[in-house]
């Protein structure tokens, strides 16, 4: 492997599609870090309605990748279901200023998420056709960086127009709209249709998934598991509220989170390409563990903070990882579907997570539900050392 490989060495396309992150991310992140707020304080919602919101959206998403990476692989083309993926988006966000009921907010966030559900595979596996396989790691490091950069400025610019607009949090919705404007114009104009071999029109269905093989379901158990211990970012921001985090500077915790991510997401995925991969994941267990235990313990900012900086590691520690794993683990002309199963797997985990983090919350207390997370985590982490050690 290179272990020299530059930044420049990745292809254009990765570095459009990082941008496009960005600007998307900025837009939905401005608007996600402050739904929680919306949700409770100006619609009456509860955080099982939160939950059922956060996680019925990403299981959707995670239900349409299967169907746009199975028809990305039998149309040969990645950018159409790229760019409608991407329009969609843009088309939602206004839905949310305009939101006067949770029914609202929820056709809102489910048709973001379906736009995301259109995207994700077919983006995912844009990134590992034009890259070179030595150098995937880097390539999934540096989108889910530019991506954690956009999801940084989206909660600093809610925090600074919620003061700016004293508090009048439907404008800084419509404001929202504006970044998510650019990430789609980006995808339009900037981002090629790349020039790879497939198997255009071939036997690309799920009665193919056989031939997936056993390293690639190894790869979607093992994403599942650790999606199974981590719920919606949500969270964060109504646990921030509840420790006596006013409502304007509660997204500030998605900043942090986000810019941790960002920081840690091209050095771990150069670091996946150097071979610490099962490093890479047990760091990230472990990082997740200290991160609900603190969250769980929090009655003041400091351990707050702390705990909410250790979510972001563990999200740039394995995220990135993940998608490597699959991009390698799964042959050319199947990869689209392969990206989608496992967005589906996870998005269903995330979803069963975030109920029950939701339930925990309302039924327990907010403690309970990282007390929790910490436990589930902790099970995971001894899994993959025990599973190391074995081989």
């Amino acid at each position: 492997m290179n272990k020299h490989a530059a930044p420049v060495a990745l292809p254009t396309a990765v570095w459009a599609l990082g941008c496009v992150s960005l600007f998307m991310d900025f837009s939905s992140e401005l608007i996600h870090s402050l739904l929680p707020v919306f949700m409770t304080t100006v619609l009456g919602a509860g955080t099982l309605a939160i939950g059922l919101v956060e996680g019925f959206a990403e299981a959707t998403a995670a239900l349409l990748k299967v169907f746009s990476g199975v028809l990305t692989d039998r149309i040969g083309k990645r950018k159409p279901l790229v760019a409608l993926g991407y329009g969609l988006a843009a088309l939602s966000k206004p839905l949310f200023a305009l939101a006067g009921s949770v029914g609202l907010v929820f056709v809102a966030r489910v048709t973001d998420r379906v736009g995301k559900g259109l995207r994700g595979a077919p983006r995912d596996a844009m990134i590992a056709d034009v890259t070179p396989p030595q150098l995937r790691g880097t390539a999934y490091g540096l989108r889910q960086a530019l991506d954690s950069v956009g999801a940084v400025l989206g909660p600093l610019a809610a925090v600074g127009l919620m003061l700016w607009l004293a508090g009048d949090i439907r404008t800084v919705l419509w404001l929202a709209t504006l970044p998510a404007i650019i990430a789609f114009a980006i995808v339009v104009f900037a981002v090629k249709e790349p020039k790879v071999r497939r198997a255009l029109g071939a036997r690309l269905s799920f009665a193919g998934l056989g031939s997936l093989g056993a390293r690639y379901w190894a790869v979607v158990t093992l994403g599942a598991v650790l999606t199974l211990a981590r719920f919606s970012e949500a969270f964060l921001v109504l646990r921030a509220m509840d420790i006596g985090f006013p409502a304007a500077q509660a997204p500030l915790v998605m900043a942090l989170m986000a810019g941790s991510y960002a920081l840690i997401s091209y050095p771990a995925g150069r670091a996946a390409d150097r071979g610490w991969r099962r490093a890479l994941l047990a760091w990230g267990l472990l990082a997740l563990v200290c991160a609900d235990l603190l969250l769980a313990a929090a009655s003041s900012g400091d351990l707050l903070f702390a705990g909410v900086a250790l979510w972001g590691a563990h999200m740039g520690l394995t995220q990135g990882l993940l998608s490597t794993l699959v991009a390698d683990a799964s042959p050319e002309t199947l990869r689209g579907t392969a990206f989608g199963i496992f967005h589906l797997v996870t998005g269903l985990a995330l979803l069963a997570a975030s109920l029950l983090a939701g339930w925990l919350w309302s039924a327990y207390g907010p403690p309970w539900t990282f007390w929790c997370g910490a436990a589930f985590t902790t099970i995971a982490l001894a899994g993959l050392l025990i599973a190391s050690r074995a081989r």
